[in-house]
């Protein structure tokens, strides 16, 4: 539609008049300076999350010590600490050990396949004997060995990588955690005056958001103590040394997301068949791949649906996609999402109720 002008006023008239044009323009910039934030943001997900979900956690230590410190910076800064040597200082030193048991394993596998001393022990089952002879015609052992040692080499360069980048990660975690304790008040209210929703409401979605995010930890917590133990469970039952140990190993590495709890009943597994007890060998296989490994894809699902309140399948699926769109920070962002997006709907459904178009301020 073309534009005119009042014949009294001299303001131009019709749709697209000075003002809307402008206006157009503002959102337009804005929403490029938007989508060029969070491409700027979007290698820092992983961190803001797991910052996100330690400030909930930690909320109650940093609370108790902003009561006995008047200086905001100094509490918060303490909180932090304290996260760090109770959370993170532990979970660190393990990662350091576990990669070092790895190598050593490496070396003593090499070192049995090149002595032959895998042959005496094999040579004690008869049957098995008689199918590594068998295999022995037709595959050099020696060198396959060889070459699966190698590839473990190799493979353990991105593994590693993928540690530092998680302790990266951390670590700017912790620099935002100190920020999110102590400006907490003030990046509320400013959240708070960019929602269209009123205080009860932006009450009702962050409660909902606190309680899916002690819901995810509490999960992974309980999955990982319950990986732990049937872990050690069978270490026990198969007469390995320090049972309570490893258990309380696996239980730890099931917490990082870079680790698992194979990485310790997979090499325990491997020196078992070395030294020819293969019915042990596979059992912990059997054990720690159908068992330990795949106990976290039910329970967390159950455990998190339940301190949600909601059915275990759109858990489930919010968990696996989360996990799949943004990695191990989607353990907590996918519940969040859909916990948000319920809260959402809900605020939606009752604004609409009884023909109200939005609810009344309050």
């Amino acid at each position: 539609m073309p534009k005119t002008s009042h014949p009294q006023t001299g303001e131009e008239t019709g749709w697209l008049t000075r003002e809307r044009l402008t206006g157009l323009a503002l959102i337009a910039t804005a929403a490029a300076s938007v989508y060029i934030c969070y491409r700027i943001v979007t290698p820092f997900f992983p961190a803001l999350i797991w910052a996100l979900a330690l400030a909930v956690m930690a909320h109650p230590v940093h609370g108790w010590l902003s009561r006995h410190i008047s200086k905001p910076s100094l509490a918060a800064f303490l909180a932090v600490a304290m996260v760090a040597i109770v959370l993170l200082g532990p979970l660190i030193w393990l990662s350091n050990e576990v990669f070092s048991e790895a190598f050593s394993g490496i070396e003593r596998i090499q070192s049995e396949a090149s002595s032959g001393r895998w042959r005496k022990a094999v040579e004690r089952n008869e049957k098995v004997a008689s199918a590594i002879g068998w295999l022995e015609k037709r595959v050099n052992v020696k060198e396959e060995v060889k070459k699966l040692a190698d590839s473990a080499r190799e493979r353990a360069g991105p593994i590693l990588a993928g540690t530092i980048s998680s302790i990266t990660q951390l670590m700017i975690a912790l620099f935002t955690l100190f920020f999110f304790f102590r400006d907490q008040a003030k990046a509320l209210r400013s959240l708070r005056s960019f929602l269209p929703l009123s205080e009860r409401e932006m009450n009702e979605v962050f409660e909902r958001i606190r309680a899916v995010i002690h819901a995810a930890i509490y999960g992974t917590l309980v999955v990982a103590a319950v990986q732990g133990a049937l872990g050690g469970l069978m270490f026990w039952f198969l007469g390995l040394p320090s049972a309570i140990l490893w258990g309380t190993a696996m239980a730890l590495v099931a917490v990082i997301p870079v680790l698992g709890a194979f990485v310790i009943w997979a090499p325990a597994a491997l020196f078992l068949a070395i030294e020819g007890d293969w019915g042990k060998a596979l059992i912990l296989t059997a054990w720690g791949a159908f068992v330990v490994g795949l106990i976290d894809n039910l329970l967390y699902p159950i455990l998190v649906g339940k301190e949600m309140r909601l059915h275990t399948l759109p858990v489930f699926i919010a968990i696996v996609g989360g996990l799949f769109v943004y990695g191990a920070p989607g353990l907590i962002l996918g519940p969040v999402a859909l916990a948000v997006t319920l809260a959402l709907l809900d605020i939606l459904r009752r604004r609409t109720a009884h023909g109200r178009a939005a609810e009344l301020p309050t």
